[in-house]
């Protein structure tokens, strides 16, 4: 699972805001650089791309597809081309059907879903969120890593992932030159 969080421990706003999530690089382009290539060589590991409905919400494939077709100088346009060729899976109670390349929506229990997919042979599959999508799973024991991006902005209040006590243990941490910092977790 890969998030980005608040150094207050929110991953969002009390309304599901994210316009504080690039504060720190803003008008750094070696700073977006180092944003991407992380992005980049987590994605690539995985082939699988687990999502909730409200983080799939209006616009995020349009976006990344766009970017991937359309907008080669663009410098997400690789990370683009890794979101749109990897196996994406939608949990949603009420939508059956979303539309963007290699997409399913799945309605079915998401412990035994997840637990399947797991199984399966292949590449590692990664989290995005939002925030109750995540929740649910870090409830259900189903995170195996944590990727924690930890911007250097207080937002004061929030959604949290986290709604029970969880013990984890640190595997290693990286420290960006603007401020944010990528910590990689394992749970007890």
């Amino acid at each position: 699972m890969q998030i980005q969080m608040s150094v207050d421990g929110f991953v969002a706003g009390p309304n599901g805001e994210g316009d504080w999530l690039f504060l720190s690089g803003k008008n750094n382009p070696e700073a977006l650089q180092q944003v991407i290539a992380f992005n980049i060589e987590l994605a690539s590991s995985s082939d699988t791309l687990l999502m909730g409905r409200k983080m799939a919400g209006p616009g995020f494939f349009k976006h990344w597809e766009n970017v991937a077709d359309n907008l080669p100088d663009n410098p997400w346009h690789p990370m683009a081309q890794l979101i749109v060729n990897l196996r994406k899976i939608v949990f949603s109670r009420n939508e059956t059907s979303l539309s963007g390349r290699n997409l399913e929506v799945e309605n079915g229990d998401l412990a035994t879903v997840v637990q399947a997919l797991k199984e399966q042979p292949g590449k590692d599959i990664l989290v995005y969120g939002g925030a109750d999508f995540v929740s649910s799973l870090i409830s259900l024991n189903l995170i195996d890593e944590y990727y924690l991006i930890v911007n250097p902005v207080a937002i004061g209040t929030g959604l949290s992932i986290f709604k029970e006590q969880k013990i984890l243990n640190l595997e290693s941490s990286k420290a960006f030159k603007h401020g944010k910092i990528v910590n990689k977790y394992l749970p007890v």
